[in-house]
């Protein structure tokens, strides 16, 4: 198992992490059978959207005296009622909620506290000013949460929220069909197949925005609908052609910020389906050459970060400096931390010789070349 850095939190998460959707509803068996599978593989962080407390108390259980060592990503603003969850704002519920969670997960902190399904501008703007802030910042002097975080299907709504500086960790629907998709407060639009019936050309530019700003300043992403639902993995993919988990994955892996994938897993196979991007070579991981192939989705002319560039004569990662130049210009200045990484390639953009060896290799059309003399203007060298 790989380990990346979640933002400026100090947290060192599991590429592939839990999401807790495909315990509800199972018994402790299932809990403990998935638990030793995931964590005999190395996953070290789940999400728990979810306040179901049956589950959180089989949770706590599988987990035992390995909680230290496992990291938490847990929801404020969801409550258990009437045997199913509840988006709740109201503070006293917000209150009682978190303190219901803490026991039943048999803990006295949450890593991350989330606040949940933050999918309008008004909804974070009211979260900022009606105490659920307020007290989540409390939690955090306090240590019951380590870090803040929200979540959210909506870039529109969420770019406020990451600019604030108050939050370290954004939960966020990432795939190659949603990131076509402009943000909209209905969640519904996402997976509506009226939402693909159009051509849908390139990633949509306030997606671009939240995942460059959230790497400028240090904000962690963790990933939930890599799979859109499992549609992704179908041939009722909204794209037209059905993707592997490996290369839905990889695809998240690969923008800009993002940690870990809270992989939904309903069963032991489809938790063994995550697991094994791990191992899987790079041919497996390869989602280029389907993206080029979707009937419905056009990514020509922009860059990818999929690497069909390489290799360079001259030595230079092509894609990661066209990245860089990406996060460059979408702040319209060189960040300390994106000069710092540039800084650290083994060659540069100015090392091109233009030979174009890379542009015949690309399948999106883009023109690389062109990329490393702007990004040699734009870095100096």
């Amino acid at each position: 198992m790989k380990y990346r850095e979640l933002g400026k939190t100090g947290l060192k998460v599991s590429e592939i992490g839990l999401g807790c959707e495909g315990f509800n509803g199972k018994d402790a068996a299932f809990t403990q059978e998935m638990f030793k599978l995931a964590l005999a593989a190395g996953v070290n962080c789940m999400d728990l959207y979810s306040p179901n407390p049956d589950m959180h108390k089989n949770i706590a259980a599988a987990l035992g005296s390995r909680r230290k060592d496992f990291i938490y990503q847990a929801h404020l603003c969801t409550e258990w009622k009437d045997g199913q969850y509840k988006a709740v704002r109201d503070i006293a519920s917000v209150k009682a909620a978190f303190e219901t969670m803490l026991k039943n997960l048999n803990t006295d902190y949450i890593d991350i506290g989330m606040i949940h399904y933050v999918d309008s501008p008004e909804l974070w703007r009211t979260i900022e000013s009606g105490g659920v802030l307020d007290y989540a910042l409390e939690l955090k002097a306090k240590g019951k949460i380590k870090h803040i975080g929200v979540s959210s299907h909506n870039p529109l709504a969420v770019l406020e929220a990451v600019k604030s500086g108050k939050v370290e960790v954004l939960m966020f629907s990432v795939n190659p069909c949603y990131d076509l998709l402009p943000g909209t407060d209905d969640v519904e639009k996402l997976w509506a197949e009226e939402s693909y019936k159009k051509p849908l050309l390139n990633l949509d530019p306030k997606r671009a925005e939240l995942y460059e700003t959230c790497q400028r300043l240090g904000v962690g992403i963790t990933v939930m609908k890599a799979f859109g639902g499992g549609d992704l993995l179908s041939e009722y993919s909204p794209a037209g052609k059905a993707l592997t988990a490996v290369q839905c994955l990889h695809y998240a892996l690969t923008r800009p910020a993002v940690a870990a994938v809270m992989s939904g897993a309903r069963t032991m196979e489809e938790l063994k389906a995550s697991l094994d991007y791990e191992k899987a070579s790079e041919a497996e991981k390869d989602y280029a050459e389907v993206f080029a192939s979707f009937p419905k989705i056009s990514w020509e002319g922009h860059c990818m970060y999929c690497g069909h560039c390489a290799p360079c004569h001259k030595g230079i990662d092509v894609a990661n400096v066209t990245k860089f130049l990406n996060l460059a210009k979408a702040q319209g200045e060189v960040p300390e931390t994106v000069r710092e990484h540039y800084a650290a390639l083994e060659a540069h953009a100015g090392d091109c010789i233009a030979c174009g060896a890379c542009a015949k290799r690309c399948p999106f059309a883009v023109d690389p070349v062109a990329n490393m003399k702007e990004a040699k203007e734009v870095f100096g060298y």
